[in-house]
């Protein structure tokens, strides 16, 4: 069966995964057709077009294309630029993380487990130097024993480790979810926070380097203790 799909959803999933139509036209050689609507695509071909420009296929029955955003309100990138565009990865990302978010506090609930009373303790107002000597006590992570670490890997894993201890949810991943095809751009976005008194979570951006790591999981720490998602 023919779909009558409109030409301008066809072409916001092509600029919004990043494609140019000329280099899907080798995948799909009526696509050109499909955009002057002298063809129609089956369903069969809509599903492989969709799984390759990371669109849902529902998308696609919208009378118009809808306007994506970010669910939270900042992420950090290179240079602080915003990201007019969230890419399909970006987003993709996200909506994982707060899925497995929701999976966690759900078995944290379960469990009985009380609230993590070091989520939005903090305000901008407190003392930077306080409230940097706050977390470094909760995560139990002296001075001394980052000046122990040899490399910036061991670093990395000995700052996750301490912060997974005290409830939180770390991340880190180079790619969306396990498809290695899909690899995250450090350019787009470094890390985030979704915070939540009983499952906080922090995603790093593992295509960056290690000392970037480093720099945004104690970022986004931060935001935890604002009580901020970011």
């Amino acid at each position: 069966m023919k779909l009558s799909i409109k030409p301008e959803l066809l072409r916001w999933a092509c600029v919004r995964s990043g494609y140019e139509t000329t280099s899907l036209s080798k995948n799909f050689p009526k696509l050109n057709a499909w955009l002057d609507e002298s063809l129609q695509p089956t369903f069969k071909q809509l599903e492989r077009f969709a799984k390759t420009v990371h669109a849902p296929v529902g998308y696609f029955f919208l009378p118009e294309p809808p306007v994506e955003t970010v669910p939270i309100p900042d992420f950090r990138t290179k240079r602080n630029v915003s990201v007019n565009r969230p890419s399909p990865d970006l987003l993709d990302t996200i909506y994982l993380c707060q899925q497995r978010q929701e999976w966690y506090k759900d078995y944290t609930l379960v469990s009985g487990e009380h609230e993590l009373d070091f989520i939005g303790s903090s305000s901008p107002n407190n003392p930077i130097a306080e409230a940097a000597e706050k977390i470094r006590a909760a995560t139990g992570f002296s001075l001394q024993e980052q000046c122990a670490c040899h490399t910036w890997t061991d670093a990395l894993r000995r700052f996750i480790e301490r912060v997974d201890s005290i409830g939180v949810l770390v991340m880190t991943s180079g790619i969306v979810g396990s498809n290695s095809h899909r690899k995250l751009n450090p350019d787009e976005f470094r890390g985030f926070a979704l915070a939540d008194s009983h499952a906080p979570l922090i995603f790093i951006n593992g295509a960056d380097t290690k000392s970037a790591q480093m720099f945004t999981l104690a970022h986004e720490l931060a935001h935890l203790w604002l009580g901020q998602s970011a």
